[in-house]
């Protein structure tokens, strides 16, 4: 029963990252709609759920999930609040590669199509660096374990984040 109520938060936020999309689904709207109507959409999609207030939501998950007494709570929310900031600036730097992807994806060429991916791929390994970062600061204050915890909860609102984000995005090359 502990484990249901410890996984609880992670299922609420996953619900939440996919109401929307089903419920778009649901509208019985037709699914031919114009592409640069589809692509716009796409990206205010993408753009809303990194603007919006997912910090708030994922604190309140990782404080859910790393229940920490208080003492161990003054030592971590500190060293997480520095993260979070710092993925914010990441983030907003990847929001302005997705209006650059929104911007050429009619007439993408193999030379920005390569400009984009490696800049997906210089995000991806800042926000690597920045996590392993934040994992040493984490296991210096509190341990291994707790830096464990904080790792485990972090990957998996990360991926879910992720996964609505890409799930919003068209495919390159796919005319739709």
């Amino acid at each position: 029963m502990k484990s249901v109520i410890r996984m609880l938060p992670g299922f609420l936020l996953l619900g939440l990252l996919l109401i929307p999309r089903l419920a778009e689904a649901q509208t019985g709207k037709p699914a031919a709609t114009s592409a640069t109507n589809d692509q716009q959409k796409n990206t205010d999609v993408y753009i809303a759920l990194l603007r919006r207030n997912v910090r708030q939501e994922k604190s309140e998950i990782m404080g859910s999930m790393m229940a920490l007494s208080a003492q161990d709570s003054a030592k971590f929310w500190p060293i997480y609040s520095d993260y979070d900031a710092a993925l914010s600036k990441l983030n907003d730097q990847r929001v302005a590669d997705i209006k650059e992807y929104a911007d050429n994806y009619k007439d993408m060429t193999d030379a920005k199509a390569d400009e984009l991916v490696q800049k997906s791929l210089a995000y991806q390994k800042q926000r690597g660096e920045l996590f392993a970062q934040t994992y040493d600061r984490v296991k210096q204050a509190l341990g291994a374990v707790t830096a464990a915890r904080f790792a485990q909860v972090e990957h998996q609102l990360l991926l879910l984040i992720d996964l609505q984000i890409a799930a919003s995005l068209p495919i390159v090359g796919s005319g739709s």
